[in-house]
């Protein structure tokens, strides 16, 4: 059986499936969805999903504390942080200032842990999924200097670059099959016993 870690850009897959309408399938165990994207002849090694903890607004805050709990319920899945920061931006045209909020550090963890997990022989296939052409470099660097391991693209809902797919070994659009059977269900109990619930505006 071929060993497989799947390296999922949290922020990527979360507004690829908004993009869609498809709020009812946030609450989304990334372990199920990996599994279900593996091919008879592999196994799944580990699950790595990467995002950063949001502050604003307080309700998009608190579901997302709900799911990232929900996901460290989750064995052999490991989850990587990165910043979320808002940043004063200007209007070129009308001199407006407002809040603009972006995401820093998730493609740099990818890298590193692709990488060093690559060196390591921590896996004989990579699923990486995510649509950010950022990640060109570290798949071609894997693909350099360990010739006989793949990197393979899954798309996200709503997501897709060329660039991308052609840099690995394969590429896959992750459909809405995959994401349905991909669930928690509605109630998660954690190590503790605590209750973790599915947000009301993910029904």
């Amino acid at each position: 059986m071929l060993r497989v870690i799947t390296y999922i850009d949290g922020f990527n897959l979360y507004f690829g499936l908004k993009s869609q309408g498809w709020e009812r399938f946030l609450w989304l165990d990334v372990q199920a969805l990996s599994r279900n994207l593996l091919k008879p002849d592999q196994i799944l090694a580990r699950t790595k999903y990467f995002t950063s903890r949001v502050a604003q607004p307080p309700d998009k805050a608190k579901r997302q504390s709900t799911y990232i709990d929900a996901t460290n319920t989750l064995a052999d899945t490991s989850i990587y942080f990165g910043k979320y920061q808002t940043n004063p931006h200007t209007c070129r045209n009308c001199g407006h200032v407002h809040n603009a909020n972006s995401e820093k550090m998730t493609d740099v963890n990818i890298a590193v842990e692709l990488l060093q997990d690559a060196f390591q022989d921590a896996f004989d296939a990579a699923v990486l999924i995510s649509a950010d052409s950022d990640l060109i470099a570290p798949i071609e660097a894997v693909k350099k200097l360990f010739p006989n391991k793949r990197v393979i693209v899954a798309c996200p809902p709503g997501r897709f670059s060329q660039h991308l797919c052609r840099s690995a070994h394969a590429f896959l659009k992750i459909g809405h099959g995959s994401i349905e059977k991909s669930q928690f269900p509605e109630e998660v109990r954690t190590p503790s016993g605590f209750i973790l619930r599915r947000p009301a505006s993910w029904r």
